[in-house]
């Protein structure tokens, strides 16, 4: 009879959770079949003309938004579009992590992950390639699936910093590129592009021309002066790189301006909270934490515009110490929109694909932006005159 009993309880567990799921699954869904319909935006600034992609199972969103970034910039500057190799981006940056890695005693996590100036160290040294010329797919897969190599790397660095010999030898690195070869492919020396032959050097000088001193990443935290460089201190800041401070209210302000000019933003956010929706593909700050909600509001959470929570510089400064804002995802702002009641939202590109209600694009409200940004890449000539002389640029 006990074990009857227990059985009838775990069906019971078993049910009773599945009805939750589907309860939660159930708001969700009818959320976004109402999302769409429930706000109106319209287009006031479109600066984007790349195709959305997809990262697959990979943490190369820095290098998928800091990439559409270029490919935008080329576009800007009268040039035609190039798809630039995201992976090619990444890879490098994995040499460059491996040896910061090594250097440190494995005092830098290792993973995907990296930020946006991250791009522009990597196409400064390493130059750039066009995707047909490097796919990073080298063992029958159509996406992006790093786990195994990643855990594979990772357990090999770990090895080489415990230092068995007393002495490292020469050939760790070398290691850590062949089995980059292996999953990824090897790096061609040189290839052919539109019928004339580059090498990545070349390619980066001659068909992309971007210099990269030209661009600049900003942030807004409590912890530094601002207007000064800083420091960015989040874990996956491993090539330690600076970024400029500026208060809260004037990242909008630099954004705004770059766009009316007819420059796009790179953008590193928080993607965590439960107002962020791939899905509905909308990003808002509701008067609520998603946790305080009743059932209906968080059913009604994206059934239109509502009123947003204030964003100061202090809740902003506490979301960052306290871990409720975290660095998780790179995404590309390239245009403006207006909502129904005239309410500005930025129009962002994603590197998920395209299966959300905004086919692979979302809309983010400038608080969502002030609250969740952790920085963004910016050329130098779209800042305001006033920021860019605070800046000393």
């Amino acid at each position: 009879m006990k074990i009857k009993a227990l059985f009838v309880f775990l069906i019971g567990q078993f049910l009773m959770v599945n009805a939750q799921d589907n309860l939660v699954n159930s708001l969700k869904q009818n959320a976004s079949d109402s999302s769409k319909q429930k706000f109106q935006f319209t287009t006031k600034i479109d600066l984007e003309d790349s195709p959305v992609k997809n990262q697959g199972s990979s943490g190369t969103c820095w290098s998928y938004s800091g990439n559409s970034y270029l490919e935008s910039e080329m576009f800007r500057m009268g040039k035609p579009f190039v798809d630039i190799s995201e992976i090619y981006t990444a890879r490098c940056a994995y040499i460059e992590r491996a040896i910061n890695y090594v250097r440190m005693h494995g005092g830098i996590p290792w993973g995907d992950g990296a930020e946006l100036h991250d791009v522009l160290q990597v196409y400064k040294k390493y130059g750039a390639m066009p995707y047909e010329a490097y796919t990073g797919l080298n063992y029958g897969t159509t996406k992006n699936k790093f786990g195994e190599m990643q855990a594979m790397i990772e357990g090999m660095l770990k090895a080489i910093v415990e230092n068995k010999n007393g002495k490292l030898t020469p050939n760790w690195l070398p290691a850590i590129n062949a089995v980059l070869d292996i999953y990824l492919g090897k790096i061609p020396e040189k290839f052919k592009y539109n019928g004339k032959e580059y090498t990545p050097h070349t390619f980066a000088k001659e068909v992309v021309g971007i210099q990269a001193d030209d661009y600049i990443e900003i942030g807004s935290f409590a912890y530094a002066k601002e207007y000064e460089p800083t420091m960015l201190m989040v874990p996956d800041n491993w090539s330690l790189q600076p970024l400029y401070n500026v208060p809260m209210n004037e990242m909008t302000e630099i954004v705004d301006h770059a766009l009316n000019k007819g420059y796009s933003v790179a953008w590193a956010t928080d993607v965590s909270e439960k107002y962020f929706s791939w899905k509905n593909g909308v990003a808002i700050v509701p008067p609520k934490e998603f946790e305080d909600m009743s059932d209906d509001e968080k059913a009604k959470l994206f059934d239109g515009p509502k009123e947003e929570r204030q964003i100061t510089a202090q809740v902003r400064a506490e979301s960052f110490d306290n871990y409720t804002t975290t660095d998780d995802h790179g995404m590309h702002i390239v245009g403006l929109a207006h909502d129904q009641y005239n309410k500005p939202y930025y129009i962002i590109k994603n590197s998920w694909g395209d299966k959300n209600d905004y086919k692979g694009y979302l809309y983010a409200s400038k608080a969502f932006f002030n609250y969740k940004t952790i920085a963004f890449l910016v050329h130098k000539d779209a800042l305001p005159s006033g920021i860019r002389k605070k800046l000393k640029l």
